[in-house]
């Protein structure tokens, strides 16, 4: 491959579902590393303590597939899936595959998608900004180290700026924080969302 065919492929956007792959390669040796004992920390989300933060994600790791299928999704209660046995880090490992695989299928992307009829693409940005914030909350909260993949961070950028005005009126989003002048994109990413990026 010459030069310029590379340059032409990095400029390329990745599909939500290579995003969602990147990310969740990520984010699971996370979740696998939660020890027991941490379940009741608390973590950057000021609602949430490790187990119920886990619960959130899981449940939008199921919903979010729904939705790449162009199918109805249920918020309304979320289900304690951590408590519902010992294997809840193998049964999410095996729901953020199943994620990749609905947003990797054909059309999963094409139209609107959700209760809002928002554009596909946009609904799976959401799943992929969970999928790598919370990631960040849950190694934050549990001392582990995380990194973002650059790849996602940059795809990321655009649609929380999309997403952000909405987000922070329904209470989803906090206030953003100052990021600093040196910050990284990921930093900035987190500042966007009222996150401050070096919180421990």
């Amino acid at each position: 491959m010459d030069t310029d065919e590379q340059q032409t492929r990095q400029r390329q956007p990745h599909g939500i579902g290579d995003l969602l792959d990147i990310a969740a390669e990520r984010a699971l040796p996370v979740v696998a590393g939660i020890p027991d004992t941490a379940l009741t920390a608390p973590t950057p989300c000021a609602d949430y303590d490790v187990k119920a933060l886990v619960n959130h994600v899981f449940q939008v790791v199921v919903e979010f597939r729904k939705l790449a299928a162009k199918q109805d999704s249920d918020f309304a209660v979320t289900r304690d899936r951590v408590g519902e046995g010992d294997d809840w880090r193998a049964r999410f490992a095996s729901a953020a595959q199943e994620l990749v695989a609905a947003w990797s299928a054909p059309g999963a992307e094409d139209g609107t998608s959700g209760a809002m009829n928002m554009p596909a693409r946009l609904v799976g940005a959401m799943a992929l900004l969970d999928l790598t914030v919370h990631a960040w909350d849950l190694a934050r909260a549990t001392g582990q180290p995380y990194e973002a993949p650059p790849q996602v961070v940059g795809a990321l950028a655009e649609a929380v700026a999309e997403l952000a005005p909405t987000a922070r009126a329904m209470g989803v989003f906090g206030e953003p924080v100052p990021a600093g002048a040196d910050a990284s994109p990921f930093d900035r990413l987190l500042a966007a969302t009222g996150r401050h990026p070096q919180q421990r």
